[in-house]
């Protein structure tokens, strides 16, 4: 899983389905559904999923509004469309993911 910043951020969700998380790494939620994204990023044809660090990025985060973490984001062709905040399961993610795909 790619990581990004606040200068490749809107390049990389331009196009296409990307999810992205927004997270630090001292968070213990964040840790947690490290593992789901990387089997989404695996598994799901038509998604790319991106990290960006909150405490490296915060320029990123204040756009979006991002004031909880793990703080996920979920762009078609460079709009928001989605997001989930807090840790969620891979099926909760699933349902918020599929009607874009």
């Amino acid at each position: 899983m790619e990581y990004l910043n606040t200068n490749n951020l809107q390049e990389k969700t331009s196009q296409g389905l990307v999810l992205v998380d927004f997270f630090a790494t001292w968070c213990g939620p964040c840790k947690m559904i490290g593992p789901v994204l990387e089997q989404l990023d695996n598994e799901i044809e038509g998604l790319t999923v991106y990290k960006i660090d909150v405490d490296e990025n915060p320029e990123a985060a204040a756009k979006y509004g991002v004031q909880s973490i793990p703080n996920l984001i979920l762009f078609k062709d460079g709009e928001a469309v989605d997001q989930i905040i807090g840790f969620t399961n891979k099926e909760g993610l699933l349902k918020k993911i599929n009607p874009y795909l």
